[in-house]
């Protein structure tokens, strides 16, 4: 009797275990990836598998000076809509993909070459300053019309802007950058959690170094 209870309870946990391995780490209960296209590209968004998976090391720092790497605020500016993971996972799939909208990576190139959120094109802050000379042609490529001595942004393109993390100022500065040149914030998203929050839930980066 005891040898068939232990045969039994040995099929048991096997069976729980196999079921246990055997469930993805999901993006929601109801999510496993998310799948969009970006200007005739296939992208897929999934979470890392591996339990072992770790940040990379430069993001698992959590002590930077301040200035200039301070805690950023929840909103970047009054009108400014912040997104979550999934509200971005949303925004791809729904704005970008069908050409209405841009996720914009605001570090610096070198930065950008270590990877990215997928589907998002790298603006550097830099750009969008008012002592750039080529800033009024970057504001055309996002749908702005000179307009005298500004420029009319009320057939531009949505746009939701990240950085390196909640600690890192650029994705906050380019967005205030923006409203101040008179980019309406209605236009206009935040993703705070930047690449750090990505990464720290374990999303799938784009491999940019290499184009993909």
């Amino acid at each position: 009797m005891e040898r068939k209870l232990r045969g039994l309870l040995g099929m048991v946990f096997g069976i729980m275990a196999g079921a246990a391995s055997a469930q993805d780490v999901r993006i929601t209960a109801d999510m496993d990836i998310a799948s969009f296209s970006v200007a005739g590209r296939d992208y897929v968004i999934a979470r890392n598998q591996e339990p072992s998976n770790r940040l990379a090391p430069e993001l698992t720092r959590t002590s930077r000076p301040c200035p200039d790497f301070c805690i950023q605020p929840m909103r970047a500016a009054p009108g400014v809509r912040t997104l979550g993971e999934l509200e971005l996972i949303a925004y791809l799939q729904q704005e970008v993909s069908p050409g209405n909208g841009l996720l914009v990576d605001a570090r610096a190139p070198a930065d950008f070459a270590t990877g990215a959120v997928p589907g998002a094109v790298n603006v550097p802050l830099d750009v969008v300053r008012p002592d750039n000379p080529y800033r009024g042609q970057i504001f055309q490529a996002l749908g702005g019309r000179q307009d005298g001595i500004g420029f009319d942004f009320g057939r531009a393109l949505q746009l939701v802007i990240y950085g390196d993390g909640p600690w890192s100022p650029e994705a906050a500065e380019m967005v205030r950058e923006l409203v101040d040149a008179g980019y309406p914030a209605v236009k206009l998203g935040y993703y705070r959690g930047g690449m750090q929050g990505w990464q720290g839930l374990g999303l799938t980066v784009a491999d940019t170094a290499s184009g993909g």
